[in-house]
């Protein structure tokens, strides 16, 4: 649950964030005809989001069990790079993501409806398409637990109550360190969703190394024990972790880390979103 939350109030902060500011700018500019096409572009986005989501949990099932590891490594995989992408773009957007939208935003309107749909589209499907692809991993992990679908619901709930109250000047806060921050925490889910799918992949033989085990906590722990549950949601450390598995899950850690805290420039300090343009 806590890792799905972190992943969904991150993203959904950042698509809130970004709805926010596309509004704020249409109201401002007396735009406010095309406000509908705005939350049709953002509906599309989270209708595709959500479709995403279902042909993934629909497909995995679907597979044969030699055929499901495969896919669930390979997709974890996948929302790691992406993932580990987005933070980074994040870092160095986040000074100039209101002039960029607002520049879209008046290359679309000249273009009408249509064009204004599109820029909301894209602008929500990429943090919503992220976070349906990472979030797999964590449904998958949790098999019939109801604690991914209540961390994804809080999650995103957080995020939109942040937007709104940020739009309406009621809480000012400093989002370059929130999404530092959050970004740090991501790079640790990442990690763990990292070691979930090196497992995947190693249970088929495709990575060597399976039967070299760090440590072996079976006898110990329960795995539906609460250490042990919140050690496999969080950092992605389970009962059995082999050496491949604890090596990559350091590598990248430590790598990703290091070049996401080395200064590089100063982010945008504080940020209110309200229709006012103050």
């Amino acid at each position: 649950m806590l890792s799905t939350f972190i992943i969904a109030l991150r993203e959904g902060l950042e698509a809130a964030l970004i709805v926010s500011i596309l509004y704020a700018y249409l109201v401002k500019t007396n735009r406010r005809k095309l406000i509908n096409a705005l939350w049709l572009g953002v509906a599309l986005a989270v209708a595709l989001s959500l479709g995403l989501g279902a042909l993934l949990t629909f497909t995995s099932h679907e597979f044969s069990p030699s055929s499901e590891p495969a896919f669930a490594g390979i997709t974890s995989i996948v929302a790691v790079a992406l993932v580990t992408v987005m933070v980074f773009w994040m870092k160095r957007a986040a000074r100039t993501m209101s002039r960029e939208l607002h520049s879209k935003v008046e290359d679309a309107v000249g273009m009408g409806f249509v064009a204004i749909v599109t820029t909301a589209f894209f602008a929500v499907a990429r943090e919503g398409l992220e976070t349906a692809l990472f979030i797999y991993s964590n449904f998958r992990t949790a098999r019939t637990s109801l604690a991914p679908s209540l961390g994804l619901f809080l999650g995103l709930a957080a995020a939109i109550s942040l937007s709104l109250l940020m739009y309406k000047k009621t809480l000012s806060f400093n989002i370059g360190k929130f999404f530092q921050v959050t970004g740090v925490a991501l790079i640790i889910v990442a990690a763990g969703v990292l070691a979930h799918g090196i497992s995947d992949l190693q249970s088929l033989n495709w990575i060597p190394g399976q039967s070299a085990l760090a440590w072996d906590l079976e006898s110990r722990f329960s795995p539906d024990s609460f250490i042990a549950s919140m050690l496999a949601g969080t950092i992605g450390f389970t009962l059995t972790m082999t050496w491949v598995q604890l090596g990559l899950w350091a590598s990248y850690i430590s790598a990703t880390l290091f070049a996401y805290l080395t200064p590089h420039q100063k982010v945008a300090q504080k940020v209110s979103i309200n229709a006012t343009g103050r």
